[in-house]
């Protein structure tokens, strides 16, 4: 009989770098079926298939992903994969060897299929470097916080530790939980990814594509009907990436239970009321017959008192709100 495989990590208090990396590797078939031993005995650890957070080695090809060398300075960038410079730990390290595996397996495509590639992007920007920047000591703000958070994931890892006034606890069972508890986060935000995020990303680049179908000078995007599609983030991402930011787009239409909605797109993905152009001042704090009446447009519903944002009754009426907005011209 074969011997049992076996993935190496520390022993002692454990953190959320380390039971991250080894829930990952436990999703991928070449490593499924291995037993997790912690141990700080170099003895122990040179009988595994792989190391990680102890050793004080980092080398991929023989399988060791230590992050507590003096000299380790890696990031994702340094390893040509992301544009991200915040130190890595051992989660870092294996997602960043072993992430676009994982991910392909879950969506079930080639570990070349660009959706594995953005959600790689992604998944380390929202999820994973805050697991390598809380271990490596990196606070996300300058100077004294104000106000007391509990840690998020890596705070809620540590505290599956054996306590000071426990006894005859078996820390290799809470470190399992430790995997399983940061393991489920994770994969929950990749469901996020795939059966929200994703679906809204693409009916946002579609309309962003199909604008000029809507308006010929390209500035007004119109999204379907179903009203709550998460598009400001979309919408920013996709015109960095599609170099679209000199087409100015103005204002996007969009569904909301059985009125139409005409919004003007923010300055910035931060920003709420400050925007590209509000809708005109003499419609702001208007509604129903006084807006239609002002505007020339029928079905009007209201102007919000900053011209953020309006509505009618059609959609045909918010685009037409739209469209003769950017034919008035910016009313600051």
């Amino acid at each position: 009989m074969a011997a049992t495989k076996k993935i190496g990590t520390h022993s002692g208090k454990f953190h959320c770098d380390e039971a991250f990396a080894c829930y990952m590797l436990k999703q991928l078939p070449e490593f499924k079926d291995h037993q997790i031993v912690r141990s700080r005995d170099e003895k122990v650890l040179s009988e595994c298939d792989i190391v990680v957070d102890v050793g004080g080695v980092f080398d991929h090809s023989t399988r060791r992903y230590d992050h507590h060398q003096k000299e380790f300075q890696e990031t994702m960038s340094t390893l040509g994969l992301l544009p991200f410079n915040t130190r890595l730990s051992s989660a870092g390290l294996i997602y960043a060897h072993y992430g676009k595996q994982l991910i392909a397996n879950y969506l079930n495509v080639p570990v070349d299929d660009k959706l594995v590639s953005l959600f790689y992007h992604r998944l380390y920007s929202v999820y994973v470097e805050q697991v390598d920047a809380v271990d490596n000591g990196i606070s996300a703000y300058e100077g004294l916080p104000k106000y007391h958070t509990s840690g998020g994931i890596s705070g809620r890892v540590g505290h599956l530790n054996p306590h000071w006034n426990e006894k005859d606890v078996d820390a290799d069972e809470r470190f399992g939980k430790a995997m399983n508890l940061v393991g489920e986060d994770f994969m929950e935000i990749l469901r996020y990814l795939y059966q929200v995020w994703w679906p809204a990303r693409e009916i946002v680049e579609k309309a962003i594509e199909s604008r000029k179908e809507t308006d010929s000078s390209g500035r007004v995007i119109v999204l379907p009907s179903n009203g709550g599609v998460p598009w400001k983030e979309h919408f920013f991402d996709l015109e960095d990436e599609l170099n679209l930011s000199s087409s100015n787009i103005t204002y996007i239409v969009f569904g909301e239970g059985n009125d139409w909605r005409v919004q003007a797109i923010p300055n910035s993905r931060l920003s709420s009321f400050d925007n590209r152009q509000p809708l005109p001042r003499t419609w702001r704090g208007l509604r129903d017959d006084c807006l239609s009446n002002e505007s020339g447009i029928k079905g009007g519903v209201f102007v919000h008192l900053t011209g953020f944002i309006g509505g009618n009754r059609s959609k045909e009426g918010a685009i037409a709100m739209a469209t003769k907005a950017i034919q008035l011209g910016s009313q600051k």
